[in-house]
């Protein structure tokens, strides 16, 4: 049920435009081509198990777990909603 100014099914709408922005944001996360030698981040060498178990590899462990607590902090807020949302 919408409020206010909101059109009966807005609620919706948001949800799956959320949805559909973090299904976009995870494929583009994911690495493809060929492994990198070394981390992009530390220069640290990357192993060869990790580079076969995921091609297009770029970051070592360490610098992977790094950047993805980092992208976490960012992932939850909703920038299509509505100002009630971005306000709280």
């Amino acid at each position: 049920m919408a409020g206010g100014w909101a059109h009966d099914g807005a609620e919706q709408e948001q949800i799956e435009a959320t949805v559909n922005d973090a299904l976009q944001r995870a494929r583009h996360a994911i690495p493809s081509g060929p492994s990198a030698e070394t981390c992009e981040e530390c220069d640290k060498p990357i192993p060869k198990a990790r580079q076969l178990a995921l091609p297009g590899v770029q970051h070592c462990v360490a610098c992977q777990s790094k950047l993805e607590a980092h992208a976490r902090k960012f992932e939850l807020f909703n920038r299509r909603g509505s100002k009630d949302s971005q306000l709280r």
